[in-house]
């Protein structure tokens, strides 16, 4: 092949010294051996397979994961013991990761409690519009207080329905009085808390809504503890029941918060029962 113009097939200008030296070498002119030399280049690399990356393993989702960590601290630390590098240590994190996503610790805290209150207020609200529609007050009643229970055991996965760890958290939190925790804890319940309150007071008429705040504020403690100390009841039973069956956990605490949300009000005299002592022989 002669090469006589001043570009190759490849479109390379050719300076005209070398173009008169491919002349001088006949057949086998320096573009030839050039790109002869290119195609086989080009062979190598197609049968070549593509490298690969060494296999790493898919971190997961570094948000996720501070707040699961988080939540796990809180609930048994506390909000004031744990710090950002404490989370972000759990986490597997450094803590400059959980200040871009949360700011703050607070702002963190309060991810936590949106993430598990929708859902539970939601089901919440969906059980009590349910609840109300009872015709007899008393079946009514048992259905407002189920429906404010039950949605804090409905879900083993600690998000639909709130969990038990994050009802430790809110136990927790509730003890310690920080002053950030009360104020996302109002936020995140006094609605949904009036609204159940206004519920039983409509179901028992008689009793003044402050007695009924009262009463309410008893089964928070009592379903807080419940969920919190299982294994308090199988103790103190001698194992006579299991503490951590949360089907009959929620059939007690509904029983025992009707009785005492019907008890008469402190200001109402209280019915007199004569118990009749058996005779004597």
């Amino acid at each position: 092949m002669q090469f006589t113009g001043g570009t190759d097939f490849a479109g390379r200008y050719w300076p005209a010294s070398l173009q008169r030296h491919g002349r001088r070498l006949g057949t086998l002119p320096i573009v030839f051996i050039d790109l002869t030399l290119h195609f086989v280049q080009k062979y190598k690399s197609m049968g070549r397979k593509p490298s690969r990356k060494p296999a790493t393993t898919r971190k997961p989702n570094m948000r996720e994961a501070i707040l699961c960590a988080a939540e796990e601290l809180f609930s048994i630390n506390g909000f004031n013991a744990v710090s950002i590098r404490d989370i972000a240590q759990a986490a597997g994190a450094n803590p400059g990761s959980v200040t871009y996503h949360f700011k703050t610790k607070d702002g963190l805290l309060l991810e936590i409690y949106r993430r598990h209150c929708g859902p539970m207020n939601r089901r919440r609200s969906e059980l009590l519009a349910a609840a109300r529609r009872v015709r007899d007050l008393q079946d009514r009643l048992e259905a407002i207080v189920r429906a404010y229970v039950l949605p804090a055991f409905s879900s083993g996965s600690d998000l639909a329905g709130g969990g038990a760890r994050f009802t430790r958290l809110r136990a927790v939190m509730s003890a310690e009085g920080n002053e950030a925790a009360r104020r996302i804890i109002a936020q995140t319940f006094d609605d949904t808390s009036h609204a159940f309150i206004d519920a039983i007071y409509e179901s028992l008429p008689h009793i003044p809504r402050n007695e009924i705040v009262w009463r309410s504020h008893f089964l928070l403690g009592a379903l807080y503890y419940t969920l919190v100390t299982p294994e308090r009841v199988s103790r103190l039973s001698r194992g006579g029941t299991d503490g951590a069956d949360a089907g009959n956990a929620i059939e007690q605490l509904v029983r025992a918060t009707v009785a005492s949300l019907q008890a008469p009000a402190l200001d109402q005299p209280q019915a007199q029962r004569r118990r009749t002592a058996p005779a004597k022989n």
